[in-house]
Order: C-alpha cells, then structure tokens, then sequence
C-alpha cells in the first residue's frame, strides 16, 4: 500500500485518478490547485505524486521543480508522474528536466494508469532490495543504506550532495561499476526498469543533472571538471570515474 498525492484541476479526472487509485489498495489525497498540493505534499509525505502540468496557480512544472530543488532530508523524495494534455516531444523533454519520473499524456485509460503505478512500485521495493553498503571513491562516499552521498574535499572535510531517488540510483549504478560503458538502454533497464515505456533521452537529462550537481571546486583551489565523474562514450552512453 502507497500512498499517493493526485494534484489535478480537472474534478472529473482527479475522481477518476481516485477510484483508480484506491482500487488498487492505495491511500489517495487530492489537491485542486498548486497551492493545496504543495501544502498536502508536506503534511501527507507521498510516495507517488501525480501532477497535472497545467494547474491554476502554480503549474506542475514549478511544482516539480520546487519539491525536487527544496525537498528536506527527513522527508520523502515521491516519485512523480505528470499528466499533460500537450504532447509535443519538447514538452516531454521540459518535464523530465525538471525532475519527473514518468509521464503521461491525456486522455488516458485507467488500466494504463494502473499499470504506471505498479511499474513505479515495483522499482521502488527493487532499489530497496539492492540497497547494500558503502560505496568509496576519491571523492564520494555513496552510504547505500541511509540513501547519502557525502562530498570528501582534499582538507577531509565532507559535504552532503542533496539528490533526488532516481538520481541517486542512477550513481549507485554507475559508481559501482567504475569505467564500465553503459548504454542508455541499460541504464533504463536498471534504473528506470524493464517496464520502463518512456522517451531514453530521460537518461541524458538526469546525467546532466547528476554532473551539475556533483560539480565541486575543492578548497585547495582544484577546480573539477563537470565531466569528472560521468563520461561520455560518443554513440554508446556514460561510465563511471574518480
């Protein structure tokens, strides 16, 4: 049983969502507007948000892009499916950027909709089965079991590195496995999982995520590439070094 924030304008659709949503054994709040989502988002704690793009108020864009940026570290890093009735390729490309995980465009049938939130739980209890220790480089120490990356400057101070569920799983992936080459496919397979129906460009995008946010100039003056951590293999995909 999840418990899943639905964040739609549309009083016809978020009862539909509802009625979905509990049919599946789930515990289901609503929001009408931005505003009341943010506001639900922090009391109710989701594990799944599914977010309307065009809200009044705050759109679900700003919404993404707020809960990712500002999420405090007690609390829980949802995944979150947008709903849009825009479909246009640039559109998809603009939500994964701002942090989500999946997306969905309208209409859309109930099944379907069944169907994404099993795939998402699924990856969920997944990642967690795969939590193991620690994970060291030069730079990082990746704590598989807190869900931490800590930063380790030269003068062996440390800073925590604030990412989102999937960004971190991407790096555990990535980190445990230095210079291996891995394609975009593989890594939606691994990440993302098998069910996985979704544009493979969402990996380029929280690869560059991942770097800007790894992207650190060490106090000795050491200025570090953006590129230092994940590399680029031209026509194959991205490994990891440190």
């Amino acid at each position: 049983m999840a418990v899943i924030l639905v964040i739609e304008d549309e009083i016809n659709v978020a009862a539909m969502i509802r009625v979905c949503v509990e049919s599946e054994g789930h515990i289901c709040h609503v929001a009408h507007n931005g505003n009341e989502g943010l506001d639900k988002f922090c009391k109710v704690q989701p594990d799944i948000i599914i977010l309307d793009l065009m809200l009044p108020g705050i759109n679900g864009l700003d919404i993404c892009a707020h809960i990712r940026q500002f999420i405090k570290s007690k609390q829980k890093d949802p995944y979150i499916m947008m709903l849009t009735g825009k479909v246009e390729e640039s559109d998809r490309i603009i939500g994964f950027s701002t942090g989500a995980d999946d997306y969905m465009p309208k209409p859309f049938s109930p099944v379907e909709l069944a169907v994404r939130l099993r795939v998402l739980l699924r990856r969920e209890l997944r990642q967690q089965a795969n939590s193991e220790g620690m994970i060291e480089t030069r730079h990082l120490l990746i704590d598989q079991e807190r869900r931490i990356v800590h930063f380790k400057y030269t003068n062996h101070t440390t800073e925590i590195v604030k990412l989102t569920t999937l960004e971190f799983n991407l790096l555990v992936v990535l980190a445990k496995r230095p210079g291996r080459v891995w394609s975009r496919s593989q890594l939606l397979d691994t990440v993302w999982g098998i069910d996985y129906e979704g544009d493979f460009r969402i990996v380029d995008s929280y690869i560059k995520r991942l770097r800007q946010k790894l992207y650190r100039t060490d106090p000795t003056g050491e200025k570090l590439d953006k590129t230092q951590f994940i590399c680029t293999a031209p026509g194959i995909g991205y490994s990891f070094t440190d």
